[in-house]
């Protein structure tokens, strides 16, 4: 019979404590990477690093959209709610009117005792003045169960007002929490960005740059707009955007794109539509704003705005539209570019359109 011997343990400064120290660098690893707030792991290459970015940078556009909307429903909400609250405020003056009136018939009635009309006339010391102020008692009668309906009327108007209002406010309340919501998605976003940026070594930092990052664009200057592509023809009935030597198809258009011209260098900034900072859809409302027309906040409400085109019919002053989400715009100028807000990290800047996916454009002057 065999004997049972036991079994040798291996020294705790051998392979199972390499195996261990193996198994907590991965663990390690993996804890900084991306964990949906952006960590970046340190072995990452620029190119990864701008992927990672430039991914982190569309879904903070996405969010600012849908910040942007809610943020103009709530301005509408909270106009309509100030302005049914002035009307409320109004309406209730008329009605303490109305029942102060009331209330003055109703004391003359009692001072006088009302007494039955055949006693009172029994009673009287002249029945034919009598007589004539019995008919003027039956008017004031009459008058006073309008005035009574009236106030009935009004009562009721005025509870619709305040249950309007209510509504006005609900709808204030939401968007106020969907803005926060999507403030806070921005932050989160942007904040990830830039902490996988911060890795970076200044060597890396170029290497990104040349990649397309946005890191060689931070100081991009207005004096880009004195040297604009030239842009091919132009209508007999089209402008040209003052400066910069682009022919538009219209005034309008012309007036947008000279616009634009005029913010390259301009920050962006989230929410923000100008005069001195922008994001991207801020930055196509402000520039047709300065020629004359009002377009709306988003770009999903945008590209609605005008006539679709194709990118074979794109002239100066149309605007593209970018991602499946459309959830970014530029405002065309000619020769395959546009002028546009890109994103925190770089400012409003010309740019080649064939940079992100193309959804679709609009014209709309």
């Amino acid at each position: 019979m065999a004997a049972h011997r036991k079994a040798k343990q291996r020294s705790i400064g051998g392979n199972t404590a390499r195996t261990a120290a193996t198994i907590a660098l991965a663990g390690a690893a993996t804890a900084t990477g991306f964990d949906g707030v952006g960590h970046a792991d340190p072995q990452l290459s620029p190119a990864q690093v701008k992927a990672q970015v430039d991914k982190l940078y569309v879904e903070a556009e996405a969010a600012t959209q849908k910040y942007d909307g809610a943020k103009e429903k709530a301005g509408q909400a909270e106009a309509n709610l100030r302005k049914l609250r002035d009307e409320a405020a109004r309406r209730e003056d008329k009605l303490n009117s109305a029942r102060d009136a009331l209330g003055s018939m109703a004391a003359a009635q009692y001072r006088s005792g009302g007494l039955d009309p055949v006693v009172q006339l029994a009673l009287s010391d002249h029945p034919d003045q009598y007589l004539e102020g019995a008919a003027f008692a039956e008017r004031v009668g009459t008058r006073q169960s309008a005035e009574i309906d009236g106030v009935r009327q009004q009562l009721r108007e005025l509870e619709q007002l305040r249950g309007a209002a209510h509504v006005e406010l609900s709808a204030l309340t939401s968007r106020q929490a969907e803005l926060k919501r999507q403030k806070k998605t921005i932050n989160e976003k942007l904040g990830a960005a830039r902490q996988l940026l911060d890795r970076l070594t200044p060597r890396q930092r170029t290497q990104y740059a040349e990649r397309g990052g946005a890191g060689d664009q931070q100081h991009v200057s207005r004096d880009a707009a004195r040297d604009p592509a030239p842009v091919a023809s132009s209508g007999a009935s089209g402008g040209s955007a003052a400066g910069t030597g682009v022919a538009a198809p219209n005034s309008r258009a012309a007036a947008a794109v000279a616009y634009a011209y005029s913010k390259l260098g301009s920050p962006y900034v989230w929410g923000a539509t100008g005069p001195d900072a922008f994001d991207c859809s801020g930055l196509a409302q402000a520039a047709y704003r300065s020629a004359g027309i009002s377009l709306p906040r988003t770009t999903y409400a945008q590209i609605n705005a005008g006539q679709r085109v194709t990118l074979s019919q794109l002239q100066p002053g149309d605007l593209v539209f970018f991602y499946a989400g459309v959830t970014h715009v530029g405002i065309y100028v000619g020769n395959g570019q546009m002028i546009h807000a890109p994103n925190p990290s770089a400012p409003v800047r010309l740019a080649p359109i064939s940079e992100m996916p193309f959804a679709g454009a609009a014209r709309v002057a």
